[in-house]
């Protein structure tokens, strides 16, 4: 009988100790059911507007497709061969990178100038961050549109200033010289207030403490003080910004299209102004789908790049 009893007791403390385990089991269960549930929704919004899209780009690009055509053939890769032996991409190519070596340097400079002398200033920091954020916040088309005016080569503000200075004046968006370097002035202009303001807030995280031992270890001029201290505080700030401003530069599509058209003589023709043309001027989709592609790698490379250089060479607290 106390055998029995006991065997009985200990089969019931079993399922007492398994009881549980099952309820913790349900509750994981249950709580990843609702994770899901909640994700689903972003997840289904990025697969049909990121992965489903790219997907179509990359198999367009391997055929022969026209807009608006009723038919197509499967070319494997005859497109791409096309992009590596045209010389229109190639210059449209060397453009981009051009406009982008002009661009970046210039807004990270120029961003965080501007940041210094406002956070260096005792009145009035307000107004001077909306005044130079606001291009970033405007509309491109309605400032392109205002540049071009500007740059008018007889009746333009830009000319007739220069004219009133006695200096020399240029055509500055019908010159093969002059068209990109330009352009790049615009789109520093158009970055240059969400480099600053992302420097200020740089600035702002930097402990006082930092300063005060630098001025201790000798470090009391302005320049010390921001060779040992600013900039290196300011890396994963600037990391940023390089990234964003040259992925930025590399979509440079607006101002192309309204101010210049890729002229002159295609001086300031970019990728996506030509994938653009390609696509929706002449029509052949197929081949635009694979300057998309390898514009996409570009980016990506790019990115990929900018991160793994400058990641080792950035102080993180």
């Amino acid at each position: 009988m106390n055998i029995a009893a006991s065997a009985r007791e200990h089969e019931a403390g079993a399922v007492v100790l398994l009881r549980p385990s099952k309820a913790l089991s349900r509750q994981r269960t249950a709580a990843t059911l609702a994770a899901w549930s909640l994700a689903s929704p972003a997840l289904v919004l990025l697969i049909a507007l990121f992965f489903l899209p790219v997907f179509a780009v990359f198999a367009i690009a391997l055929t022969d497709w026209q807009f608006g055509a009723s038919s197509f053939a499967f070319i494997g890769a005859a497109n791409f061969n096309e992009i590596y032996s045209d010389g229109g991409f190639r210059t449209s190519l060397g453009n981009t990178v051009l406009y982008a070596v002009m661009v970046v340097p210039g807004t990270i400079v120029l961003g965080f100038a501007i940041a210094l002398l406002i956070e260096s200033g005792k009145s009035l920091r307000s107004f001077y961050r909306a005044i130079h954020f606001l291009p970033f916040m405007a509309t491109l088309t309605a400032m392109a549109v205002a540049w071009e005016a500007l740059l008018h080569p007889t009746i333009g503000l830009v000319n007739q200033t220069l004219v009133s200075l006695g200096l020399p004046t240029a055509n500055w968006l019908r010159d093969e010289n002059t068209v990109l370097p330009t352009l790049a002035a615009i789109g520093i202009w158009q970055n240059l207030g969400y480099a600053m303001v992302l420097f200020l807030a740089g600035l702002k995280s930097i402990p006082q403490d930092l300063y005060d031992a630098a001025d201790i270890d000798g470090a009391d001029l302005w320049l010390d003080r921001l060779r040992t201290v600013t900039l290196p505080m300011l890396g994963p700030v600037t990391m940023f910004v390089f990234i964003v401003v040259a992925l930025r530069a590399f979509e440079t599509f607006d101002t192309v299209q309204i101010l210049t058209q890729g002229g002159p003589g295609h001086a300031s023709e970019m990728l996506l102004y030509t994938l653009y043309r390609e696509s929706f001027e002449y029509l052949r989709t197929g081949y635009g789908a694979s300057v998309a592609v390898v514009f996409l790698i570009i980016v990506v490379a790019l990115t990929l790049v900018q991160v793994r250089v400058m990641d080792k060479k950035v102080h993180y607290q």
